[in-house]
């Protein structure tokens, strides 16, 4: 069963704190605006290093391909 972008959202809320977050998908490839106070003072590599810590091993197992992009709510703002 491939996973749907409800559930790849609901794996990122789960282990990150968003004040937004939007998944989109086909079952394999998916997009996401994932914006997080966590964010804050991070580069662009820490930022996603903390999503895919929050996806674990469904990185591997079930997501195929992630892109995204890491906001901070200021950034979100802009």
């Amino acid at each position: 069963m491939l996973p749907t972008p409800e559930l790849v959202k609901s794996y990122i809320a789960a282990g990150l704190n968003c004040t937004h977050l939007e998944v989109v998908g086909d079952g394999s490839h998916f997009e996401a605006v994932i914006v997080s106070d966590t964010f804050s003072g991070k580069r662009l590599i820490q930022r996603h290093q903390l999503v895919y810590a929050a996806l674990g091993d469904r990185m591997k197992a079930e997501i195929h391909a992630l892109s995204m992009k890491t906001l901070t709510p200021e950034e979100f703002q802009k």
